[in-house]
């Protein structure tokens, strides 16, 4: 089977049923991609499919075989991704950094489809868990990126 991964085609040998993360992780080696909880809950496994943020845990390779999958470890070739970076570093998003790889491609899909979300938008968008809680600084960089203040006003 073939997968585009972050602008690779890469031959991967693996059973049609076998979960995209499991593929990412042991078979090539890209670990930025989290294993949460194995039930597309909290969003540490998310990647970008064909730029919309898709739960990798549960997604049978033979899913996206043909589609474009982006990783964290490529977020930042694409220029929305880039900026999201940017943002968490600036509002100092991470704390333990677990999820925020799947934190960074939420935010990145929804960006990429709405370019200026409104709360309601960035609060049904940013589902992803956080142990450490940063859901307010998460909020705040998006917001950023949205170009709206805390009021939900365009800047």
């Amino acid at each position: 089977m073939k997968l585009n991964i972050n602008g690779e085609t890469r031959d991967i040998e693996v059973e049609p049923d076998t979960p995209l993360l499991w593929v990412l992780r042991d078979n090539l080696g890209m670990t930025g991609t989290k294993y949460g909880c194995g039930v597309a809950q909290c969003g540490g496994c998310s990647v970008l499919v064909d730029g919309y943020v898709t739960r990798s845990c549960v997604t049978p390779v033979e899913v996206v075989e043909g589609s474009e999958i982006t990783t964290i470890e490529a977020i930042e070739a694409d220029p929305v991704g880039q900026r999201v970076v940017e943002k968490w570093v600036e509002h100092q998003v991470p704390q333990c950094g677990y999820c925020q790889s799947g934190q960074v491609m939420a935010a990145t899909s929804l960006l990429k489809d709405t370019p200026q979300p409104t709360d309601e938008d960035i609060r049904y968008a940013m589902v992803n868990l956080c142990r450490c809680g940063t859901y307010n600084a998460i909020k705040a960089a998006v917001r950023d990126l949205a170009g709206i203040d805390e009021e939900g006003t365009t800047l």
